[in-house]
């Protein structure tokens, strides 16, 4: 049985508070800002604050603003344009605590994780700086003599961002600092649930911008509000390429929307992760990897690790040491020190977690531990559950949905590790996997072509927890985008192939004779 470690919640008086001074010494003005929209947080189910919402109508004009932007925006030399980012990630690092406040008290994350969602902002503030200065292009040998082939990137146009409530800030910035360098002014529409913290990671931006010389008005804008408003951003030509974070429902909306004007999308949807465990695994290793991937941030990552695929020799022993691992995990304020399992978001999650557990046990699965709800007495407007474990007789229905909330599903495998493999990739998503091996064949074909079909492929690590420096995102249903390092850049630009002819004659490619007498 599961212990809660940590019943004491704040009152909505003292988070509210937090929250405000938080807000303010990013530079928020909450007078300007206020307005009738409750933001609610998850910690104790309470208002933190109201704001205002725009509505669609504005948002053709902010759209013009942004162009106008661009336009000088994309003629400033990219290392300046680095200078601006730089600067961003150094005034995001002095509010580094006021920021994590704030996504603490909107989404509910413990306060190391909150603190390392910024962090990951402050990191790709620092990889934008140097990629200003490395915006390559690349010169091809030309079959026409005194030719010269080569491609050049220049700045694509406005950025459209869409942010999910679970990462309310690193989204933003993975696109923001990116589409900075590349000479791009960013719209960012934020989660209706986390607001101050757009509003505040902005006011930060606007600082930096202040104090950029060249850099225009209208560079960075926040538009607060609900489903039209994303939906005028989607629709508008305006917006050169709009980077969506999301269900895969959302996604299957905006893409054809954003097709139907020929923009370009960069969508991040859903995931449906797994981990397969081998008989050569080191079990203490995987048993960490997979606890932390499975219930951290109360199992609401899109990378969360939701199956486990655990070869039938070592199931037992597995799971019997995932039992006794989630039976001691500390559920409750995530503000406080010590504790590892914060809220889920709302009734709508605990909803689908209560019917996730329910449909499992239909389908002949069985909970290990976990399985309820926590704190429902003090705080009856807060969903907190126990993260849950449940052994599940094949990949069934249930388990090939992405339930966002703490559930994990063990199915076991007999043969080799492609019988894992095939089951790894049998689910309509393909975001993130890993493998906990000790066999170096076993790691290298998980990787492989033959391997998992994910974006993400790990070795003895779990299914979250991504470095900035990778491309970040996935195949299938998971939507194809990719954002944050390698060349995610790449999207944020276009690119042009430029023939240069110094030959002073005129050959035509391909040995055409075009001969006029």
């Amino acid at each position: 049985m599961i212990v809660n470690q940590q019943s004491t919640l704040p009152s909505a008086t003292e988070l509210a508070e937090r929250a405000r001074a938080a807000a303010e010494r990013c530079g928020v003005d909450l007078n300007q800002v206020s307005g009738d929209h409750d933001v609610i947080s998850p910690i104790n189910g309470q208002p933190l604050y109201s704001v205002a919402w725009q509505d669609s109508a504005g948002v053709d004009a902010v759209i013009k603003t942004a162009n106008d932007a661009f336009l000088q925006w994309r003629m400033v030399p990219a290392p300046v344009r680095g200078a601006l980012v730089k600067r961003l990630g150094e005034l995001l690092t002095e509010h580094k605590d006021d920021l994590a406040e704030l996504v603490s008290a909107e989404v509910g994350k413990i306060t190391s994780e909150a603190r390392g969602e910024v962090q990951e902002m402050i990191d790709i503030c620092e990889f934008a700086l140097g990629l200003s200065r490395q915006l390559y292009g690349k010169t091809m040998v030309s079959e026409r003599a005194g030719h010269r082939l080569m491609e050049t990137w220049h700045p694509l146009g406005v950025v459209g961002v869409i942010s999910a409530f679970n990462f309310p800030v690193a989204v933003w910035s993975w696109n923001t600092a990116l589409a900075l360098v590349c000479g791009d002014p960013v719209i960012w529409k934020p989660s209706e649930t986390a607001p101050m913290c757009a509003l505040a990671s902005n006011a930060l931006l606007q600082r930096a911008i202040a104090e950029t010389e060249d850099a225009p008005e209208g560079l960075s804008q926040v538009v607060i509000g609900g489903a039209d408003v994303g939906q005028a951003l989607v629709e508008n030509p305006g917006i050169a390429l709009l980077s969506a974070t999301g269900s895969t429902r959302m996604g299957r909306t905006v893409g054809p929307l954003v097709a139907e004007r020929f923009g370009r999308s960069l969508l991040e949807l859903g995931g449906n992760n797994a981990a397969i465990v081998t008989p050569s695994a080191d079990l203490d290793l995987a048993v960490r990897g997979i606890v932390f991937a499975a219930a951290g941030t109360a199992g609401q990552r899109c990378t969360t690790m939701r199956r486990v695929i655990v070869h039938s020799s070592i199931a037992e022993e597995l799971v019997q040491r995932l039992k006794a691992v989630y039976e001691r995990l500390p559920i409750g304020d995530p503000q406080r020190e010590g504790t590892l399992i914060g809220p889920l978001i709302n009734e709508r999650s605990f909803t689908g977690f209560d019917a996730a557990v329910q449909q499992a046990g239909e389908q002949g699965g069985e909970v290990v531990v976990g399985g309820a709800r926590e704190l429902a007495t003090e705080a009856p407007e807060a969903f907190y559950v126990q993260p849950t474990l449940i052994t599940m007789p094949g990949q069934s229905e249930v388990v090939r949905t992405e339930t966002f909330a703490p559930i994990t599903y063990v199915l076991t495998y007999d043969g080799d590790v492609t019988e894992a493999i095939a089951l790894n990739n049998d689910v309509p998503q393909g975001l993130s996997s890993a493998i906990f091996t000790s066999d170096l064949g076993e790691a290298e074909l998980f990787v492989s072509a033959a391997g998992s079909d994910c974006g993400i492929a790990n070795v003895n690590i779990g299914t979250s927890g991504a470095e900035i420096g990778g491309a970040f995102g996935g195949e299938k249903e998971t939507g194809g985008g990719r954002e944050s390092g390698s060349d995610a850049w790449q999207a944020y630009m276009r690119r042009a192939t430029n023939t240069i002819n110094y030959s002073g004659a005129l050959p035509l490619a391909q040995g055409v004779n075009f001969d006029v007498d």
